[in-house]
């Protein structure tokens, strides 16, 4: 296995069910040792995948797991180091054919919970036996990852990104999380008519603090959800973007743009059917970046912008538009 090239998940995994297996005196690591192990990460992609093949991740973990419980236990000097028996290389090795098939460059947990899934091991026949066969776990990719290839050992941030960087103000306002909005009907109506525009659509709200610019989107989520808005407006998403958590922890330089490409990337793949909203719209000049770079948000948004591709609602006070956004 020595081409095997694993994400960072892919490699705590591995470690994972290393440990698993020595602490339960088993003599070896199979598949279902890396199966409980993928579907208990945080953060994971794998058990997202499975959920889309209509499959509750945590009852396959428990199951998993069960089924580590019932393996025999031995005593002896290799229980500290146990190897991958057959079957979990052969797993190992069908994980980096579909890497390669996928034009990934690193094996990351889905690929191989779907190379599990291509045995004919205990493992693989819990995942089948509940309909989440190699095809099915293959077909249920695009649904989390899009069209996103793994080119990098951390590819998590960069997958289900919106799910992640954003609030969904329309599904809030529907399961009734957001106030009716009072006082506010002709704030609102221009903001629509803004957004129904061809070009040129993309508005922001000033005003100082505490006056409710905010309210007014809220408002705008409660309308599209009661479909109250025009044609091209009906049926569409509006996001809160929330740039603290796209900047928190993006410990490398570049960490923050994938992130934000990837979001930018999921509103552009949604063919207009997503609206943005970002509070404190000035945060995006100089935001994500550094001395040397003049690269910040606000420059990977502007093409988008130019385009017609983002429809973007902004909310700010009037000093930090004169001072960030209107000489810009």
């Amino acid at each position: 296995m020595s081409s095997f090239n694993p994400t960072t998940k892919t490699q705590e995994a591995l470690q994972s069910a290393l440990q698993t297996a020595s602490a339960n005196g088993n003599p070896d690591i199979r598949p279902a040792h890396l199966l409980a192990a993928i579907l208990d990460q945080q953060d994971g992609i794998a058990a997202p995948v499975l959920k889309a093949t209509g499959v509750d991740p945590e009852t396959v973990a428990r199951e998993a797991r069960e089924l580590v419980d019932g393996y025999p236990k031995a005593e002896g000097a290799n229980l500290a180091n146990p190897n991958f028996n057959r079957e979990a290389l052969n797993s190992l090795t069908a994980a980096q054919e579909l890497a390669g098939e996928l034009g990934d460059e690193y094996v990351s947990t889905e690929v191989l919970m779907a190379g599990i899934a291509r045995g004919d091991s205990d493992a693989a026949r819990l995942l089948t036996g509940r309909g989440a066969t190699y095809d099915a776990i293959k077909g249920a990719f695009p649904s989390v990852r899009g069209a996103s290839k793994v080119t990098n050992q951390d590819p998590e941030g960069q997958f289900q990104a919106l799910e992640k960087y954003s609030t969904d103000l329309t599904a809030r306002a529907r399961e009734g999380k957001i106030d009716p909005v009072i006082g506010r009907d002709s704030e609102i109506r221009r903001v629509v008519q803004v957004l129904s525009r061809r070009t040129k659509n993309n508005p922001v709200l000033i005003g100082e603090p505490g006056v409710g610019k905010t309210a007014i989107v809220e408002g705008l989520a409660r309308r599209m959800v009661a479909g109250d808005v025009p044609e091209s407006l009906k049926g569409k998403t509006l996001i809160s973007l929330d740039l603290g958590s796209m900047v928190a922890g993006a410990k490398y330089r570049g960490e923050f743009e994938e992130r934000l490409k990837a979001v930018l990337d999921e509103i552009k793949n949604s063919n207009g059917q997503i609206v943005t909203f970002i509070d404190e719209l000035h945060t995006i000049v100089g935001a994500g970046a550094t001395g040397e770079s003049a690269m910040d948000a606000g420059n990977m948004i502007k093409p988008m912008l130019a385009r017609g591709e983002l429809r973007l609602v902004g909310a700010t006070t009037l000093d930090e538009y004169r001072k960030y956004i209107e000489k810009d």
